[in-house]
């Protein structure tokens, strides 16, 4: 079997570097997966709950709101997959 150039190449690559890829793949991975929206979803929603956190006068709104964004991310998400599935 003849060996791969690909691989002679990333091993030719600094320990460093090839642990830095790997450890950035598995974040991407992991908090992106399948689905971007939900990530800028959530994202959106915690810089929203950060907003009324800042506002002294909002902080109990933000602790019902931040369950209700959830909420309405996930029946989104769910909206989005229904949609795709047909």
């Amino acid at each position: 079997m003849a060996p791969d150039p690909e691989a002679a190449q990333v091993r030719s690559r600094p320990l460093l570097e090839r642990w830095l890829r790997a450890f950035g793949a598995f974040w991407w991975d992991f908090l992106v997966g399948d689905t971007p929206e939900l990530l800028a979803g959530a994202l959106v929603a915690i810089g929203v709950l950060a907003l009324l956190v800042k506002a002294a006068s909002l902080s109990s709104a933000a602790v019902v709101a931040f369950p209700v964004l959830v909420a309405a991310l996930l029946a989104a998400s769910v909206a989005r997959e229904r949609r795709a599935s047909r």
